[in-house]
């Protein structure tokens, strides 16, 4: 299944500063959620381990980190129960800025 996975607002240091990510997922579409989705991200596209706490906490994207599927808020899509679809385009922007 095809999808592109993008990291804006500095979020895409965790995947050596590449912001976007057109990817095959090995997963049949409507077999898969968000959930399957960030444990891909996590496997495969955060290029170190210890970067992990920077995205995910309690099994779920951290808060300030804004979610959109095909540029809609994730959160009236489902959130993490959203059932992925090839062509989809998934969104994670860090609200959280250094100063």
């Amino acid at each position: 299944m095809k999808a592109k996975i993008e990291f804006l607002g500095g979020l895409d240091v965790i995947s050596s500063h590449v912001r976007e990510h057109k990817v095959n997922l090995p997963f049949e579409e409507g077999d898969a959620t968000i959930r399957d989705l960030i444990r891909y991200i996590c496997e495969n596209i955060i290029t170190d381990p210890k970067d992990i706490p920077v995205f995910i906490e309690d099994d779920s994207v951290r808060p300030g980190i804004l979610v959109l599927i095909n540029d809609t808020d994730w959160e009236l899509e489902g959130m993490e129960e959203y059932v992925l679809e090839s062509g989809d385009v998934y969104t994670f922007t860090s609200t959280l800025h250094g100063g």
